[in-house]
């Protein structure tokens, strides 16, 4: 019998097919794409994975470490540098402009001013970003201060994604953060004054303490922020993260809201922020301007565009194959000290593979352009499954078909219980998969 729990396993889909498919004898595949050169020439972007932090969240699954010596810090981001040169020089790389960067973590604002200047002088020596649509940089409040604040813009960042997840201090202490909401409203001060162009705070539904009321006055006072655009993500409990395995063991004291409890209070603070002038932009995401605010590293990359990936544990995408770097310290280290490519594993998928994974990554939006799919791939999705389209309209999911298929709210707030049914092993539930069967995020 399914069940409405938050129980231990991945639910967050973030790129298809599924990354335990992905496999070392897909190595010699990544190495190909990057040394042929890409035919269709799409956007390129570049990510950078900072895999420090001052804790770990109990909910955090991503490869990051915590309490590293200053020349490990040091060490890591000269290995930034190599790798990116090693990259740049790929036939599929060279002379290409980057379209979209983006900084992801772990802490991107872990690194000091002096980190960050000296590691951006290094990477602009292989890939310059002048002409990138957006940069985005992800934070933690308590790790800003005005002086970083001005050395990030000075640098080039166009958007600053603020780690909020919450305003009340004791769930924040909980659930592992290092940051107090104190520490919030400080940086973001600095963050006004100073103005970039793009803002975004990030909130997360259903962490460990969380009730309505707490929950209520967390998306109050996101409100009164106004920032350019506020993501939702509802608290999931990947293998990887201590309370998946507390609950495992049998030690949790403490569990996550259910499912239904998460999804209603989404939806709350989806009605909240859409009476205070925010519109939609996908499953978690509100924006404050359609006009002003485009997510170019998301909707480049759901549509396709090439992904050159820097870091430990790194995905990336080249010429439609995905691969994973390294995703050992050790390891990541030795071999781009060593001048050799860290890809570990990766996958060539099928013309077919990858239809799927653009269209279920373009339901997250809320709708998907059927033209578009049909003229890329030769393929018409709304004939290929044309019973999961009927059976997401009979069962409230999806609002209006045609050539623009477009999730109902109730749709949005399950997608990605929803989207495994468009996979070549199909599933009707989230609920029924097994925790290996759904990815993480990127």
């Amino acid at each position: 019998m399914p069940t409405s729990d938050t129980e231990p396993g991945s639910y967050f889909v973030s790129n298809y097919p599924p990354f335990d498919s992905w496999t070392q004898a897909g190595v010699a595949d990544a190495q190909a794409a990057f040394d042929q050169g890409s035919p269709q020439n799409p956007p390129l972007g570049l990510y950078l994975h900072i895999p420090f932090c001052r804790k770990r969240c109990k909910f955090c699954y991503f490869r990051v470490y915590t309490d590293m010596p200053a020349s490990d810090v040091e060490r890591y981001s000269k290995a930034l540098v190599a790798e990116a040169m090693l990259v740049a020089a790929k036939p599929a790389i060279a002379g290409r402009r980057l379209s979209y960067v983006y900084f992801g973590g772990g802490t991107p604002s872990f690194l000091s001013v002096r980190q960050l200047e000296r590691l951006v002088e290094g990477l602009h020596e292989s890939f310059g970003w002048e002409h990138a649509k957006e940069v985005t940089f992800e934070c933690e409040p308590g790790t800003l201060s005005e002086p970083k604040l001005r050395a990030l813009k000075a640098l080039g960042v166009t958007r600053l994604s603020l780690g909020v997840e919450n305003f009340d201090d004791a769930i924040l202490s909980e659930n592992g953060r290092a940051h107090l909401s104190a520490e919030i409203m400080k940086s973001w001060e600095w963050i006004q004054s100073i103005g970039f162009s793009n803002t975004n705070v990030d909130l997360i539904a259903g962490m460990v303490g969380e009730t309505t009321e707490s929950w209520h006055r967390t998306v109050e006072r996101t409100l009164s922020l106004q920032a350019d655009s506020v993501t939702i993500y509802q608290m999931e409990l990947p293998l990887n993260t201590v309370y998946a395995k507390d609950l495992l063991q049998g030690t949790a004291q403490s569990s996550v809201a259910d499912w239904q409890t998460k999804r209603s209070w989404v939806d709350w603070a989806f009605s909240r922020f859409i009476e205070a002038g925010y519109s939609i932009s996908s499953a978690y995401t509100l924006v404050r301007d359609p006009t002003k605010v485009a997510f170019q590293y998301r909707d480049m990359l759901w549509q396709g565009s090439d992904l050159a990936a820097l870091g430990v544990a790194s995905f990336g995408h080249m010429s439609g194959v995905h691969y994973q770097n390294a995703s050992h310290w050790d390891e990541y280290l030795a071999a781009v000290e060593g001048g050799v490519f860290p890809i570990t594993r990766g996958l060539k998928p099928s013309q077919k593979q990858l239809l799927i994974r653009e269209l279920v990554l373009g339901l997250k939006k809320g709708s998907v352009n059927i033209d578009r799919l049909e003229k890329k791939f030769g393929i018409n999705p709304m004939q290929q499954w044309a019973s999961q389209w009927m059976a997401l309209q009979t069962e409230g999911y999806i609002e209006s078909l045609g050539r623009c298929p477009t999730l109902s709210r109730r749709g949005l707030l399950e997608v990605d219980r929803l989207l495994p049914r468009f996979f070549e092993t199909a599933s009707t539930s989230f609920e029924s998969l097994t925790p290996n069967e759904l990815s993480v995020g990127e």
